[in-house]
């Protein structure tokens, strides 16, 4: 194991799940939370986590949406 592996932490994206209230869904994701940006939507609207790196939409779905170091 490498100093890297070691010292390496991952990023991950936690959205709720469409079939309960209490239930999260975790998606692990590349980069550090500082390069997602989070856009919460209004009552009606979709949330969205965006990458600042290259503009790709990584979710669009219900919220609320949260993006962790873990």
């Amino acid at each position: 194991m490498s100093q890297t592996d070691f010292f390496s932490e991952r990023t991950t994206l936690y959205t709720p799940a469409w079939y309960s209230d209490k239930t999260r869904e975790e998606r692990e994701l590349p980069l550090s939370p500082a390069d997602y940006k989070v856009s919460p939507g209004d009552v009606d609207d979709r949330w969205t986590v965006t990458s600042l790196k290259d503009g790709t939409v990584v979710y669009s779905g219900i919220g609320p949406v949260e993006i962790r170091r873990t």
